[in-house]
């Protein structure tokens, strides 16, 4: 990021419906920052390693100066996290809603499975989003974690009660459980999306890859099965 990016960077994010200045916005200034969204959403899912995004890429692209910019997102972290929230609307629909529905004690590990494999695909259309908010929490940025606190009690919750336990109770077995299964399948995804991951057995060819991380999945989802079932069966001999 080049130096006059991270100028504002310590000024606060305007809220929802207004800018930097405290200005409510109206439909052009809705459009403007929709059209910055948009513009930055295109170019990290195109960017690479070697040409990162940056807010003044993300002007340029977008047809805006670097002061209206500033006055959605004063800096780079609060872009790519307005970025992040917008695609994570997504996930209800793409994954989320097959955690709500309870998994059959008959066809349990098919259930597993089907989550795990839309989780993925989640995250494998995603990935470059998902990987910079990575980059951004291993970085320390609070805002990030506590974005992904924010995301992630939903998801243990919805383990837990899988599990026949009470979603509000986390320190539970079911609740200690359902947070290292949701460690796992977020770690799995991510390495599974990663660019290196890929380079690393292109010998093997496209096909046998996607073959082992389907494998992988399975086999990710065989212990969220166990898990559950297990949990399950304590809860109804307790």
């Amino acid at each position: 990021m080049v130096a006059n990016e991270v100028i504002n960077a310590q000024q606060p994010v305007p809220p929802p419906g207004y800018n930097l200045l405290g200005q409510r916005l109206g439909r052009k200034g809705q459009e403007t920052r929709e059209r910055i969204l948009v513009t930055a959403l295109r170019l990290i899912e195109a960017s690479c390693k070697d040409a990162p995004v940056t807010l003044s890429s993300v002007a340029r692209e977008a047809a805006v100066g670097m002061t209206t910019l500033y006055l959605y997102f004063p800096n780079l972290g609060d872009l790519v996290l307005a970025v992040l929230t917008r695609v994570m609307d997504g996930a209800d629909s793409a994954f989320v809603d097959r955690l709500r529905a309870r998994w059959s004690d008959d066809a349990l590990q098919v259930d597993t499975q089907g989550f795990l494999h839309a989780h993925y695909q989640f995250w494998r259309r995603h990935s470059r989003v998902l990987h910079l908010r990575n980059s951004f929490e291993d970085a320390g940025d609070a805002r990030f974690l506590q974005y992904r606190n924010r995301v992630s009690l939903p998801l243990i919750e919805l383990l837990i009660l899988q599990m026949g336990g009470v979603a509000e109770q986390l320190n539970t077995p079911a609740g200690n459980c359902a947070t290292v299964l949701l460690t796992g399948f977020e770690r799995l995804a991510a390495i599974t999306t990663n660019p290196i991951f890929h380079t690393n057995l292109r010998d093997i060819g496209t096909d046998r890859v996607q073959g082992y991380i389907d494998d992988l999945l399975n086999a990710e989802a065989e212990l969220i099965a166990l898990a559950v079932r297990h949990h399950r069966d304590a809860a109804r001999t307790g």
